[in-house]
């Protein structure tokens, strides 16, 4: 099976990983290596989440919820990705994707959108 790889933020490209620390340890790479252009690298994210790609399995929550967040910090394409992936979720998916973003954002006054 041919392994795809997707090239993030900041020039990374990393192989999978299977367990909840490499997936946080992935999340809080591309977060630092976005290098103040949060928008991208939350896209960069969705995108990860959505296709299943570099260290994550498919989570259309979490995939939702970044480009839910890269969306409000005004990247371009992140609003019409998040609706694409929303025709393949419940609505109670798409309701606890919504929550993660906003606890997300809660956990840290900095990432509040102005």
């Amino acid at each position: 099976m041919e392994q795809h790889f997707i090239k993030l933020v900041g020039g990374m490209d990393l192989s999978p990983a299977p367990d909840q620390t490499a997936r946080d340890s992935f999340v809080a790479e591309c977060l630092a290596a976005a290098q103040g252009d949060e928008a991208e690298a939350f896209f960069d994210l969705g995108m990860a989440f959505s296709a299943g790609s570099a260290a994550l399995a498919i989570d259309l929550i979490e995939a939702h919820k970044w480009f839910n967040l890269a969306a409000v910090r005004g990247h371009q394409d992140a609003a019409q990705c998040r609706a694409d992936v929303a025709e393949d979720m419940t609505a109670r998916e798409v309701a606890e994707a919504q929550r993660r973003a906003r606890e997300w954002l809660r956990a840290d006054p900095r990432r509040r959108v102005a």
